[in-house]
């Protein structure tokens, strides 16, 4: 069995720390007044999305691949680094651009990753919290989407380097819990938003944002009617460090997502609104195995976590737009 911890937690370690997700992550544990240690290889994490994070003294940043034996994760801990408390390993490319151009490495950092932040967490009596994702439902049959749903995906089609590998993360973590006993658990994460999204990685927020602020058609594959639920990036991170800090969550797989569920085309009309644009639509063919419909289900987290999200859509989409305004994202 693990050691037991009994102090707060005080250290995490954040694997793909400098993703959109992993550095709003370290952001708002610093503020909190944890002491930080980031990990990414830059993939397809931006250096420039931990600068807040460089400037604080309880970050530590390592250059490493998670899914790579660097030292810390499967050897000798340093001193100056200190013994985790939590563990958080959101390293994974994640948008279907960069998960299809990195198939090999995505699989890698969910299944050989995940196995050394098990180990990791075993070895220490680290908390354990795995980032998931709503295509562990693949193109659902059950709508909304709860977490006792098995899902379904299509294990060799072209989206199963992320989906099947998100999924055997979850079975290594979930059978760590059982089999060594270790405190794991597992955020399914259903489509989030926000600043620090990068142009042109395919998913439908950013490239809408980033069409509408050129004056470019938004394109939209199929006929739009497909649906999603979008979450403000702030929002999910209060639910995964809640998830994360609650006790006696140990084997928990919770869904993390805004139940608003909105059309592709609505969400057209809604960001040419915001940006004050006309709308204007190119339609493309709908890519293979796309999901037609996606909705989480929060009643698991409004119960244990006390959480849902409350940032309107509108509102995220302006910070958003305004993230995208920047004239060192322009052209």
């Amino acid at each position: 069995m693990p050691p037991q911890r009994k102090r707060a937690p005080v250290i995490a370690y954040v694997t793909g720390a400098a993703g959109f997700v992993g550095s709003h992550l370290c952001d708002r544990l610093l503020r909190d007044g944890w002491h930080v240690v980031g990990i990414d290889n830059f993939v397809t994490g931006d250096p420039g999305n931990l600068a807040s994070a460089r400037n604080d003294e309880k970050f530590t940043f390592i250059e490493a691949d998670a899914a790579q034996p660097w030292e810390p994760w499967t050897g000798t801990l340093s001193a100056s680094l200190g013994t985790p408390d939590v563990v958080m390993h959101c390293a994974s490319p994640a948008s279907p651009v960069h998960y299809e151009r990195l198939a090999l490495e995505t699989m890698a950092a969910n299944a050989v990753g995940t196995m050394h932040a098990v180990a990791f967490a075993h070895r220490t009596g680290a908390t354990l919290l795995y980032t998931s994702t709503s295509e562990s439902y693949g193109d659902p049959h059950e709508h909304p989407q709860r977490e006792t749903y098995w899902g379904h995906v299509n294990p060799v089609g072209i989206r199963s380097c992320y989906d099947e590998s998100k999924r055997f993360g979850e079975a290594y973590v979930t059978t760590a819990v059982r089999k060594l006993g270790i405190d794991g658990r597992v955020a399914r994460i259903f489509n989030t938003y926000g600043p620090r999204m990068r142009a042109g990685d395919g998913r439908v927020v950013a490239n809408f944002c980033v069409a509408a602020l050129r004056g470019e058609p938004l394109t939209v594959y199929g006929s739009g009617a497909q649906t999603r639920s979008f979450c403000y990036v702030d929002d999910l991170i209060d639910g995964l460090v809640r998830f994360a800090t609650r006790p006696a969550l140990g084997g928990r797989v919770i869904n993390l997502g805004n139940p608003d569920e909105h059309t592709v085309l609505q969400l057209a009309e809604t960001i040419a609104r915001v940006a004050g644009v006309a709308l204007r639509v190119e339609q493309r063919p709908r890519p293979p195995d796309d999901p037609s419909r996606r909705r989480p289900d929060i009643a698991l987290a409004r119960e244990l976590l006390g959480w849902q999200p409350v940032t309107p859509l509108d509102a995220g989409l302006q910070r958003t737009l305004d993230y995208f305004r920047s004239p060192s994202l322009s052209g």
